[in-house]
């Protein structure tokens, strides 16, 4: 019979120090260079975002720094060192400066505006040469040698920033993992221990994608998160915890990321986890830390206290186990949860969990179903196929398993739309996926993803499969809806106050914007017949600045874009200068 140990008091034994909470420590400590860094922006040291803050498919993987709120502000190298890479890209980092130092490390600066003089003109002749405005440079060791302090650009605001600020990481050079600058002391007072906002309990005798958690707020008794009620009562032999937490400094209301969560089953630690030294082919794996089902229902983010099964390159150390708790013993287990932040403060939340009585011998199928059919599983190759459509997902692909769905229905332009599973269950690595049809038009072939509102496109390439002609195949990285299309239209080219005849001379650029319904275009644009540079920041327009390539006199201006299955709309317009 299940005995209810309501005698059995919780015993709290919480010490205060410096807003620090004495627990136990099980990781390894990290011995970085404290100091060794500048602050790498002329403007008052606060950051809006903080390293392992939770993003969309990635952890944030650095600080943003504030800029107080402006652009060109100067950025400086934050030790001795040299330019080692400078990228220029429309999304992601935009423009970034890389540089090596002699310890060993590299520190990273995105979202600029413009380079430092020297440098600015050498990544120009780059373009020029490689004659491409999105470029990815090496750069020799010898040619930009940087003191701590330089100025080595200004800040901005180009790439996938949302607002002016800094992008700054700090990385190990051979590994090319991504620290947390927030071990390092940039001189950013903390004192403020992170916040536990709930508690999410998993019946981990299914996936967590086939389950909605059992939520439970939390308030704050004698400095300790408690549950309520505080024991709790589970419907399964197993369970799992994750919780929404966040963290703040001196002076900041910000929900930045936490550094570290550690679970204990009556006072033995079983697995945490910890963010740092994380790569960017890592990064996705966020997705496996937290509920992402929870998260695209619009919950908010859970973090999970436990390792998923699928979860392959992991943040999480692992001490007695994965993170589930076997209760099936029917006695009391007392759980501890301890959340901390990057300069050591600490909150604990503490409860009880206890099987319910009505649980018996009754089991319920492993993992979403591993007799069921069409039951996918992490770590093995998952593989459906049908006359009309096939795939598969490489191991490790899912974190845990799922219950396969699929469907088929007509689509508007004649071809058939396959529904494989939904949206709310992610996987880690693009999957090949291959549809038959019969089509007077296979070089025109686009394999088109769309779910809520989001559309992805690829080019369905041929593909010879046992013989049988009509397979086209394409890659994507998440599930959805599928159905091929013709695209026969090419991209559409727009001037923005600029016509054929005019004359530039009071104008300081040259503006076009380009569209095509498949998204991806190849913009080229020769002056005179010699390429030109044009930017295109943010994927969304082409610019070119007036600049020394472009001369006083008349000129001829042709623009070339082609979409990925080869549609090609050319223009050309003359103008004086």
């Amino acid at each position: 019979m299940l005995k209810y140990n309501f005698l059995r008091p919780f015993i709290f034994i919480v010490i205060f120090f410096n807003s620090k909470i004495s627990v136990a420590q099980f990781f390894p400590p990290k011995n970085y260079p404290a100091g060794y860094f500048e602050y790498p922006v002329v403007a008052a040291k606060s950051y809006v975002a903080n390293f392992g803050e939770l993003r969309p498919n990635h952890y944030h993987m650095g600080y943003d720094l504030r800029t107080d709120k402006a652009q060109n502000k100067k950025i400086l190298a934050a030790a001795d060192g040299y330019v080692a890479k400078v990228k220029v890209e429309p999304w992601g980092f935009g423009r970034a400066i890389y540089i090596n130092h002699p310890n060993g490390l590299t520190t990273l600066y995105a979202h600029l505006n413009g380079f430092y003089t020297e440098l600015e003109k050498y990544v120009k002749q780059q373009q020029y040469a490689l004659k491409s405005w999105a470029v990815f440079l090496d750069v020799p060791p010898d040619l930009f040698p940087v003191k701590k302090g330089d100025t080595i650009a200004l800040s901005g605001n180009t790439g996938g920033s949302q607002g002016p600020h800094l992008h700054f990481e700090i990385r190990d050079t051979k590994t090319d993992k991504v620290l947390n600058p927030s071990l390092f002391d940039f001189g950013i007072a903390d004192n403020v221990p992170p916040d536990i906002y709930k508690l999410a309990v998993y019946d981990r005798c299914v996936s967590t994608y086939e389950q909605t958690p059992r939520i439970y707020t939390l308030k704050k008794i004698n400095g300790v998160y408690v549950t309520t009620p505080s024991l709790i009562i589970a419907n399964t032999d197993k369970v799992s915890f994750g919780i929404t937490a966040y963290d703040r400094y001196n002076g900041s209301n910000n929900k930045n990321g936490i550094y570290e969560s550690l679970l204990y089953d009556n006072d033995k630690p079983i697995v945490g986890f910890q963010l740092d030294s994380i790569s960017y082919d890592e990064t996705r794996y966020l997705n496996a830390h937290i509920d992402y089902r929870y998260k695209s229902g619009g919950g908010g983010y859970i973090q999970h206290v436990c390792k998923l099964p699928g979860y392959n390159n992991s943040v999480y150390t692992t001490f007695n186990g994965d993170g589930v708790i076997n209760i099936e013993d029917d006695s009391t287990h007392q759980v501890k949860i301890v959340v901390k932040d990057a300069s050591g403060n600490a909150s604990v939340l503490q409860f009880a969990v206890q099987r319910n009585e009505k649980v018996r011998e009754t089991k319920v199928a492993d993992s979403a179903g591993f007799f069921q059919p069409r039951s996918f599983r992490p770590g093995f190759i998952n593989i459906f196929e049908n006359a009309g459509i096939r795939f598969y997902l490489p191991p490790y692909c899912l974190y845990d398993s799922i219950r396969f769905q699929y469907n088929e229905t007509p689509g508007k332009n004649g071809f058939t739309v396959y529904q494989l599973h939904n949206t709310r269950v992610p996987v880690q690595k693009a999957f090949p996926i291959s549809i038959k049809t019969a089509t007077s038009l296979p070089n025109k072939l686009v394999m088109h993803r769309f779910e809520n509102g989001k559309n992805d496109y690829a080019r369905a390439e041929p593909e010879n499969y046992k013989g049988e002609p009509g397979w086209y195949k394409a890659s994507f990285r998440e599930f959805g809806s599928f159905e091929l299309m013709i695209d026969s239209s090419p991209p559409v080219i727009t001037p923005v106050g600029f016509k054929d005849g005019m004359n530039m001379s009071k104008q300081s650029r040259i503006v076009f914007v380009i569209k095509d319904n498949t998204e991806e275009v190849k913009f080229t644009a020769l002056l005179n017949g010699s390429w030109l540079r044009f930017t295109n920041d943010k994927g969304s327009r082409f610019i070119y600045d007036f600049d020394e390539m472009c001369v006083a006199g008349e000129h001829e201006l042709k623009i070339i874009a082609e979409d990925q299955v080869g549609n090609v709309t050319e223009r050309v317009y003359k103008f004086t200068r």
